[in-house]
């Protein structure tokens, strides 16, 4: 009896093992003919897993197209421009197509421009071509409770950004070039892409949101739709009459747990929305 005991769960482990192993390949596998979705959610704080996924299919052969769906306020300037160079990279070699929902705006715009079609809905909030760089000052605070500062620096502008003084008028103009060589790297990929006077896109990057429909009558996207227009779009492109869509597997951050409920509260949207 022991004997047979033993048989039975040698024997259901080893179903376990296959089954894993089999649903693993499965998972593994990649349909000729498929479209890949990548889903840029939020602000762009990193640019690391999104490379990754972009590099993934952009090497996976069976992958016709990608879909990029962009939920994102946009976020820091680097990472930002590191997405945007692999989207560069994989338009060269499939099509790129863009879905923008609730808004895409700032770095949410900017990681969509190399796309061949960006398509957004009429009230989705994109545009706000620009660059922005805060700092908070305690100074006032500080010499409220008593607390002082002694900073032994190498140069003049060591500490520049210091939320512990109020920032000089030489600081602030060290501060205003950078950000408006930023800014000209923005500018001029918009006007690359969308192929646009620079006349005419001067008239709306100065930070503006504007709505997609807005957006589609001065030509910062291509039509107006929602995801499974971009998807039938996507299969037009390529060829394919029933697009089969692959994701990324999903990876858990620990930073999500933090942005996201804040993110929440603090994006901005519009809503149709009815109150009693």
């Amino acid at each position: 009896m022991k004997r047979l005991h033993i048989i039975i769960i040698v024997g259901v482990v080893i179903a376990v093992i296959i089954g894993l192993s089999i649903g693993l390949g499965m998972r593994g596998f990649t349909p000729s003919g498929s479209i890949g979705v990548i889903e840029i959610e939020n602000m762009i704080l990193s640019s690391k897993i999104i490379v990754k996924d972009l590099k993934n299919f952009a090497d996976d052969p069976a992958i016709s197209a990608v879909i990029m769906r962009i939920n994102s306020p946009g976020g820091v300037a680097a990472a930002t421009q590191e997405i945007y160079r692999e989207v560069k990279k994989l338009q060269e070699k499939k099509k790129v197509i863009v879905s923008m929902g609730v808004v895409a705006a700032s770095g949410g715009y900017y990681v969509a421009l190399p796309a061949d079609v960006i398509v957004a809905n009429p009230s989705t909030i994109t545009g706000s071509i620009g660059v922005i760089m805060q700092f908070p000052v305690i100074e006032e605070l500080l010499k409220k409770i008593g607390i002082d500062f002694t900073v032994i620096k190498s140069k003049d502008y060591k500490d520049i950004g210091s939320p512990y003084r109020r920032m000089g008028d030489k600081e602030e103009e060290l501060l205003q070039d950078v950000v408006l060589d930023v800014y000209d790297q923005f500018f001029n990929a918009t006007v690359e892409h969308r192929n646009l006077p620079k006349d005419s896109v001067l008239k709306f990057a100065d930070g503006r949101i504007l709505t997609g429909r807005q957006a589609k009558e001065i030509g910062l996207i291509d039509t107006l739709g929602s995801f499974e227009d971009a998807v039938e779009i996507a299969g037009d492109l390529v060829g394919i009459e029933k697009p089969r869509l692959i994701y990324p597997p999903k990876r858990f951050s620990f930073v999500d747990m933090f942005i996201k409920p804040m993110e929440t509260l603090m994006m901005p949207k519009l809503q149709f929305l009815w109150r009693p």
